[in-house]
């Protein structure tokens, strides 16, 4: 299991950098510092979720069930948050209206909230 958290930190990790140069560069050029900014919002939580999934999986007071249900509200927490606003940031690129899954990023920000909140209750929960 925490080879496969790691995994996924990694990935998050490394496409988030690659998502920011590009942002930085490619996209500078055709979005507005405000659709720039947006962009930055994604990459910003992704990263962040990247650094919290590394610590889960080098974390060893952790249970097996505890991490692996913290790793998928995680994912889709970052899938949903971080890709709707990718596609919202970058909505005037294209012909498709990515406004019409707005709604999908606060589901995302709520399932990382959760995640993060099965991290303190277990925490919390633990005697010293």
């Amino acid at each position: 299991m925490n080879k496969k958290i790691i995994s996924a930190a990694g990935f998050l990790g490394m496409t988030a950098i690659i998502l920011g140069a590009f942002g930085a560069h490619a996209l500078k050029k055709v979005l507005t510092i405000d659709q720039l900014a947006t962009f930055e919002t994604g990459v910003k939580f992704q990263m962040y979720h990247a650094l919290f999934l590394l610590f889960l999986g080098l974390n060893s007071h952790l249970s097996h069930t505890l991490k692996k249900l913290i790793l998928r509200f995680t994912l889709f927490g970052v899938l949903f948050f971080s890709g709707s606003i990718y596609l919202l940031a970058t909505d005037s690129l294209n012909s498709f209206d990515f406004k019409i899954i707005g709604f999908v990023t606060p589901i995302g920000g709520f399932l990382l909230i959760v995640a993060w909140g099965l991290l303190m209750l277990h925490i919390l929960k633990k005697k010293a």
